[in-house]
Formats: structure tokens, C-alpha cells, sequence
């Protein structure tokens, strides 16, 4: 009752609470219904999830944060079914955020990825959270910052968040977590040729996947080469040299590898004092995006502001008004609120 409550939009404060008591409890049924709840766009679900955030706040910063990216079919999804296993096998809980990409026209996503990672789907220290990137800007969900400590709340050690692996996701991704992982396959060609040097220049660390037996040979090779031009990177921090491993999720070889390094990588940058640091600054980055966002919103939500953005639409495409000078009236609109 509370629940539907909740998602009706009739909810009490002591609902709230309620609720944030259960996601503190670790009940996983409520942590899906209260990040159903962040991810609403009404406006009186917005003030409901203010308050839910603000009651669990205390428990931001509990995990440890990994994003893990690199183009479709590198195997991602494979690769967090067996380090998801791997880690609850030794008593972590894991929590799985993957955003699949949203239609730019109906906005609706392919939400498959409970079916790509079947042993973990049925593993009770785990959770994965499929959830539409429903047009934000890199492919990353509007609330995954948000439904990051939503999973550290309700007591997920590790929180592993998948990106779609295209446009700027990776960016937004490793903005928010503590490790970014890139995975690359060998045997495409000219593999430093397919890949951006910022994103290289993102990452903590490199894994040349599906690494199998049969494909030990060019995985190992594709290994020193990406070895080699990190040498001419900038890495994304003086303190940890970013490492390049070969692994296999089918065969689960260098998964305690993988994992080796995560912890190595949060000891340094916890002994030189740039952890602590890194997350603050994320936190800063993550208000300034989210006023961003209400900012727009507020914008695009006031009828005398879309009429006026209608009008200088029909401008611009009747050669009328050049874009530069229609954005600056509309921005105009702005400055001239109370």
C-alpha cells in the first residue's frame, strides 16, 4: 500500500520513510520501486524522491564504483555475469546498472540484459537495474548517480555500471565511479586505429576480451600494442599506471586479475589522498548536471517559452533568423525571470 502510494503520487512523509527504511533493509522489491520512483519526471514524484534521497543520503559513498565500457558485442554483458558471480562468490554483494539505449523517436529500450547475464540474474547477492537512457546526453540514464546510492543504501558493496558504448557515455560514465574499465577485442584489424584517444585516456584500465584459448595469440598482442600507446597517453592519474590484461569471461581466466587491480588501484589513490578527493569532486560535477537539467526543464515546461522557442523554430527554418541569434533570444527569456 505504501508502495503504490508512492507511485500514485499521494504519499505521506512517513511513506517516505518508510521506504527508505526497507531499501536500508536491503529489500531488493523496494530498491526497484524506489528508483522506479527517482526515475519519474513528474513534478510531485521529483519532491518524493528530494526526500527519499536526503533520508539515505548518510549512506552515499559505501561502494566501490566501477564502470565498464567498449563498443557493442565486446562482450560487456558476458564479462559482468562472470565478475558479478565471481565477486558474489566471495561474499561481495554486487549491484548491476545498465543502461541500454533508448529509441530517439518512441524512447522505448531493448531492457535485455536480465537475459544476458542469467547466472547473476539468479544469484540473491546481486541486482541488476536495467534502465532506459531515455535521450540523455551519452547514453547514460538521467538518475544512475542517483540510483547509485540508492544500491550503496541498501547495501551493495560493488556497484558495476555498463554503458551503451557509444557517443559520449563514456565520459558521463567515468564521472561517476571510482575505476573505469575499457574492454577492447583483439583480431579486428587495426584496433588502435578504431578506438578515441580520449577514452583511452579515461581509463584505468584495458582488457582485451574473449581471450580464449584459441584466441590467446592476438588477444596478447592486441595487448602490447594498447600497452605501447598508453606509454604516449596521459593517464588519468599521476599516481596509478593504467595496466593492460587479457580475459576470458567464458573460460573465467583473469577475473581474480580484473579484480586485483580494482583493489590495487583504490589502495593508491587512497594512500596519496586522491580518492577521497575524486569523489567530492564528482558530487560537485553531479550538482551542477542536475541543475542543468531542472534548469531545462523549468525552460521547456513554461508555455510562453515554448511558443516563443516555436516561433524562432519557424525563423530558422525559413532562413529568417540565424540559429546563433535565435538561441541568444531564447536564452534571453531566462535572464529576464524574476
Amino acid at each position: 500500500m505504501v508502495i503504490r502510494k508512492l507511485v500514485q503520487g499521494h504519499a505521506l512523509a512517513s511513506d517516505i520513510a518508510a521506504l527508505a527504511s526497507r531499501v536500508r533493509a536491503g529489500d531488493c522489491v523496494c530498491l526497484a520501486r524506489a528508483i522506479t520512483l527517482i526515475e519519474s519526471r513528474k513534478p510531485e514524484h521529483r519532491s518524493q524522491a528530494s526526500q527519499l534521497l536526503t533520508l539515505l543520503n548518510d549512506a552515499a559513498g559505501r561502494s566501490h564504483r566501477i564502470g565498464i565500457t567498449g563498443v557493442p558485442g565486446v562482450g560487456k554483458s558476458t564479462l559482468i555475469d562472470s565478475l558479478g558471480s565471481f565477486l558474489t562468490a566471495q561474499r561481495h554483494s554486487v549491484a548491476v546498472l545498465a543502461v541500454d539505449p533508448s529509441s530517439s523517436r518512441s524512447g522505448g529500450a531493448i531492457l535485455g540484459d536480465k537475459t544476458r547475464m542469467a547466472r547473476l540474474a539468479a544469484d540473491p547477492n546481486a541486482f541488476i537495474r536495467p534502465s532506459p537512457s531515455s535521450g540523455t546526453l551519452g547514453g547514460v540514464a538521467r538518475t544512475t548517480r542517483e540510483t547509485i546510492l540508492l544500491c550503496e543504501a541498501a547495501g551493495f558493496d560493488i556497484v558495476l555500471v555498463e554503458t551503451v558504448g557509444v557517443g559520449q557515455s563514456e565520459i558521463a560514465v567515468a564521472g561517476m565511479v571510482d575505476f573505469f574499465l575499457l574492454l577492447m577485442l583483439a583480431g579486428g584489424g587495426d584496433e588502435l586505429q578504431g578506438i578515441k584517444k580520449g577514452v583511452m585516456e579515461l581509463a584505468d584500465m584495458i582488457a582485451i576480451t574473449k581471450a580464449d584459448a584459441a584466441n590467446e595469440g592476438p588477444a596478447c598482442a592486441a595487448a602490447a600494442d594498447y600497452k605501447a600507446a598508453l606509454h604516449i597517453l596521459t593517464p588519468p592519474s599521476a599516481t596509478w599506471k593504467p595496466p593492460v590484461i587479457t580475459i576470458s569471461a567464458v573460460e573465467g581466466r583473469g577475473l581474480d586479475e580484473l579484480w586485483a587491480n580494482f583493489r590495487k588501484h583504490r589502495s593508491a589513490l587512497e594512500a596519496a589522498g586522491e580518492f577521497e578527493a575524486k569523489r567530492r569532486d564528482q558530487d560537485v560535477r553531479w550538482m551542477h548536471a542536475m541543475l542543468e537539467e531542472r534548469i531545462r526543464h523549468m525552460f521547456f515546461s513554461n508555455d510562453a517559452a515554448m511558443a516563443k522557442i516555436e516561433e524562432l523554430e519557424r525563423q530558422v527554418r525559413a532562413g529568417i533568423t540565424p540559429p546563433s541569434v535565435a538561441a541568444d533570444e531564447a536564452a534571453s527569456m531566462i535572464a529576464r525571470r524574476p
